[in-house]
């Protein structure tokens, strides 16, 4: 199932996408694994807030927020939202999967720009069971109202 505001906002801005299904996952990392692609082609969102409401990070599934980057480069004290604020902001999802289209529940939102590095993107529809692909350009587009910045970092160094 995809989320309904999620279906809304892609066909008010005439994006192309397709949707791939794949076995029920847990968390992000897992979907790019059942679904057989790059963990870094993979976006995810990561709600944050603080006493001026709610921001949605989007980065990679490979990477995690800088929490102290962002908070300085917006110029604000956030924290990780709750899983029961989750549940009230996102009524047409389930838990953990949150499409990373925050313009879509009228939420700020910054993407790491590591994202335009790949040709096509992939995210949660909403449900653990699907997954939207997207041409870069489609997505970026979509994302035209989010501030575009370097907060990722990746969970592993290569040496």
């Amino acid at each position: 199932m995809i989320a309904a505001r999620l279906r809304e906002y892609m066909d008010q801005h005439d994006l192309r996408y397709d949707v791939l299904s794949h076995p029920h996952s847990h968390n992000s990392m897992e979907t790019a694994e059942l679904a057989h692609v790059p963990g870094r082609c993979l976006a995810k969102s990561v709600v944050l807030e603080d006493d001026a409401g709610f921001v949605m990070a989007v980065l990679p599934s490979t990477h995690h927020v800088q929490l102290g980057k962002l908070s300085r480069m917006l110029r604000r004290k956030l924290r990780l939202a709750t899983e029961d604020e989750l549940a009230g902001l996102f009524r047409d999802c389930e838990l953990g999967a949150i499409p990373p289209i925050g313009s879509a529940y009228g939420m700020r939102t910054v993407v790491d720009d590591s994202l335009a590095d790949e040709q096509e993107i992939y995210f949660e529809s909403g449900d653990h069971e699907k997954l939207i692909q997207m041409s870069r350009d489609d997505f970026f587009a979509m994302m035209a109202d989010a501030d575009r910045t370097r907060f990722g970092d990746t969970h592993w160094r290569h040496h």
